[in-house]
């Protein structure tokens, strides 16, 4: 992400530090005070949408996701991010978040996270040869010892666990 200039730079730097102690409503402030023309910057959505969900406000985190989604469509965090909130939001669900997420497989071919959040959305819906697959995927990007830690300690591939402790 391209950061923003001075001084406006110190006020994004500031509600990321006010989001790390809790205090979303302190980071929204900050945001709040940017100039208009810095609020579709790729660093600043990314911003809005973690104060979005660490409040849970799963709708507007969507919408803040979309939106850098449709600016920014290079960025990955912004498809996951999509993602994500789509399926914690009222009627969204796995089945959208996996539908959102799946496009940017083609578009990120080296990005482990993004098979790896598939997987989940697969095995979350009891597709496990799907999510195997997704895995797998996830694994040649990303290497099978850092890709075995993260869903040996994730609960949404749980119904795999058996099967990844046996990756190498």
């Amino acid at each position: 992400m391209t950061p923003l200039p001075p001084p406006h730079h110190h006020r994004l730097t500031a509600a990321e530090g006010w989001l790390e102690l809790g205090l979303p409503a302190e980071a929204q402030s900050e945001l709040d005070a940017l100039p208009t023309a810095f609020h579709a910057a790729p660093a600043v959505l990314h911003a809005q949408y973690s104060i979005c969900a660490h409040r849970q406000e799963w709708d507007t985190a969507f919408d803040i996701a979309e939106r850098h989604v449709q600016l920014h469509p290079h960025e990955v965090s912004a498809w996951i991010h999509r993602a994500y909130a789509a399926r914690r939001r009222p009627g969204g669900g796995l089945t959208e978040a996996f539908e959102l997420l799946r496009p940017a497989a083609d578009h990120f071919p080296e990005e482990a996270v993004v098979p790896y959040n598939l997987a989940c959305y697969c095995a979350q819906q009891a597709e496990l040869n799907q999510a195997w697959k997704w895995l797998e995927r996830a694994t040649k990007i990303g290497g099978a010892e850092m890709i075995r830690g993260m869903a040996l300690a994730d609960a949404d591939l749980c119904p795999l666990w058996p099967r990844i402790a046996e990756l190498k």
